[in-house]
């Protein structure tokens, strides 16, 4: 009796593992953003990297578009993108809400000296729980909102010039 419980509990075990294997083979794994386009941002209050002030959603319902753009000093394809931030700053219908992700403020601040600055304003992450909330599953990336706080595009990865060209179609 005790021999069949001990194969009954293994062959248990084992059963119950290669179920979880294969559930998670079926798991898509993608990243699906998708079901963000058209809802409002959560509120959110994160403190700037820059000075004691704290920013929040509110200070985004003045701007007619806003790209919030998830970035850090250590990251290569943010250093990438870069150019194409700078490039977005000049547009009149677009405020850039940078949040430096997971970084050390020196780091950040030579980042934007050495690179230049597209941002208004530069809240901080320093933990990255934050950018959790916004749907962000790592970095670069970029989330368009209009003055209602509604996502429009949110863009995984590094931006090029073809995500400006569409930046620019929304915000037209």
């Amino acid at each position: 009796m005790k021999i069949n419980l001990t194969k009954i509990t293994t062959y248990t075990i084992i059963i119950f593992i290669i179920g979880l294997f294969f559930i998670g083979l079926n798991k898509n794994n993608i990243y699906d953003t998708k079901y963000l386009i058209g809802k409002k941002i959560d509120s959110f209050n994160l403190n700037s990297l820059t000075s004691e002030k704290k920013i929040s959603n509110l200070d985004l319902e003045k701007n007619k578009f806003t790209l919030i753009n998830f970035w850090a000093s250590w990251c290569g394809p943010c250093k990438d993108e870069h150019k194409y931030l700078l490039e977005l700053k000049n547009q009149h219908n677009i405020k850039i809400l940078g949040i430096n992700f997971k970084d050390k403020k020196n780091n950040a601040l030579d980042f934007l000296s050495t690179l230049g600055n597209p941002y208004y304003l530069i809240a901080k992450d320093k933990k990255g729980k934050s950018s959790v909330e916004f749907g962000i599953y790592g970095i670069p990336e970029s989330i368009l909102i209009n003055s209602d706080l509604k996502i429009l595009k949110k863009f995984v990865g590094p931006l090029n010039s073809s995500d400006v060209k569409e930046i620019l179609k929304f915000t037209k």
